[in-house]
């Protein structure tokens, strides 16, 4: 069972995320529709775009979500370490995690497979959210 979109945008600003950016996706679609809709969303070109913006309200202040597909962390994997992890640059990434189950499209899969290790290699700390969990 998933979480409504709305709850689940609600969980994040109560806990004091305020500045959301990110590339269009269609498995965080209800989120970023969410997030229109209260007027707190940039959208982004590329990932890469979206995690600058990102630390730039960083450092105006804001507390930033960036939102992409998991295939989008490969083209903002060079913002994140050179930007975000050397630099401390927080963000909180929202990645859709698509062709984790080998049941996706081709170009979905490798990603997929890989997501987790990936980010333990680039040291980026992940977790799964689940509806269950999500209030941690």
């Amino acid at each position: 069972m998933a979480i409504p979109a709305k709850d689940f945008v609600s969980l994040l600003q109560d806990v004091g995320f305020d500045f959301f950016t990110g590339v269009p996706d269609s498995t965080l679609g209800g989120i970023i529709a969410t997030l229109i809709e209260r007027r707190v969303y940039i959208p982004a070109v590329r990932e890469d775009e979206a995690v600058g913006l990102a630390a730039g309200a960083y450092m105006g202040g804001k507390i930033p979500a960036v939102l992409m597909q998991n295939s989008g962390l490969g083209t903002s994997l060079n913002a994140l370490i050179s930007l975000n992890l050397i630099y401390l640059q927080p963000c909180l990434l929202l990645v859709s995690w698509r062709g984790h189950d080998g049941t996706d499209a081709p170009e979905h899969l490798v990603m997929g497979q890989v997501l987790t290790k990936l980010l333990d290699l680039v040291r980026i700390p992940h977790r799964t959210v689940r509806a269950e969990t999500v209030r941690e």
